[in-house]
């Protein structure tokens, strides 16, 4: 109450700004600054940009595309290659590689005559499909990727607008979206746990050989994009830690010199 009073008598007695008085206040008693700042005349919210800030914006845009791309690329699994032999002699053999992705594949289909193109598209057809052509463990998977890019989808969105907007559910936008973003993680870990768990299904022993069982892949190798949501998952838990010096990085002397200042805009980068 006696910080309220004070808080009134600044503003109506000096003609100072709502920023100017909470800054005051807040220089004596020694207690950090409130995200939310609006000058009173202008009417203008404070915008904060620090180098930590901007860091936690692009890195979690580059992890949220980098899982996209993750996802959607069908090279989780590789295959042997194989040889496709013409169907005259005069033709040349062809060489390709099938490969396997979380709910599409590449595979080699023959058109016309000796011309051979890759096709990769979508296996599945709809959830209730048996687990011998879409194991139950990738199902369980790619629903826990889809959540996981939902979540950190929904953080992009607060990390670029987090300069302006400074709370979210009363809360701050940095807590939020970093609990979010761990969680995130924990969902692409467990989906990169389940994924190996199907491989022994008949649409594997396609691909690897019948020498296939659960963490096992018989002649197959990990494609590159499993080593990409390997990367995207760890540095989903890196954003969820940056999130909090981000939000130290916004409270730090010279933001608080700048609102004094009433600079509507501080850029420390």
């Amino acid at each position: 109450m006696r910080m309220k009073i004070v808080y009134l008598c600044c503003v109506a007695k000096y003609q100072i700004s709502c920023a100017h008085a909470v800054g005051w206040i807040y220089a004596r008693s020694g207690s950090a600054f409130p995200y939310d700042s609006c000058h009173v005349r202008s009417r203008m919210c404070y915008m904060i940009v620090t180098s930590r800030t901007l860091l936690w914006t692009l890195l979690t845009m580059a992890t949220t595309l980098a899982m996209v791309a993750a996802v959607i690329t069908p090279t989780w699994l590789v295959g042997p290659s194989r040889r496709l032999r013409g169907r005259s002699k005069a033709s040349e053999d062809e060489i390709f590689t099938p490969s396997l992705g979380l709910y599409n594949g590449c595979i080699k289909v023959h058109e016309i005559e000796q011309l051979f193109t890759e096709n990769c598209a979508p296996f599945v057809t709809s959830f209730s499909m048996s687990s011998e052509d879409f194991p139950n463990f990738w199902k369980a998977a790619l629903v826990l990727f889809v959540c996981g890019l939902g979540l950190l989808s929904w953080t992009l969105l607060t990390s670029l607008s987090c300069c302006c907007i400074r709370s979210v559910f009363r809360k701050s936008v940095f807590t939020v979206s970093g609990t979010v973003q761990a969680i995130a993680g924990i969902l692409f870990m467990l989906g990169l746990v389940l994924y190996p768990a199907g491989w022994g299904s008949r649409r594997i022993q396609m691909v690897c050989s019948n020498r296939v069982g659960p963490y096992y892949i018989g002649d197959c190798s990990i494609g590159w994009t499993y080593y990409l949501a390997i990367v995207g998952t760890i540095v989903t838990f890196i954003c969820s830690l940056l999130s909090i010096q981000a939000e130290v990085s916004t409270s730090s002397t010279k933001v608080q010199e700048g609102l004094i200042e009433g600079k509507n805009v501080i850029c420390l980068i």
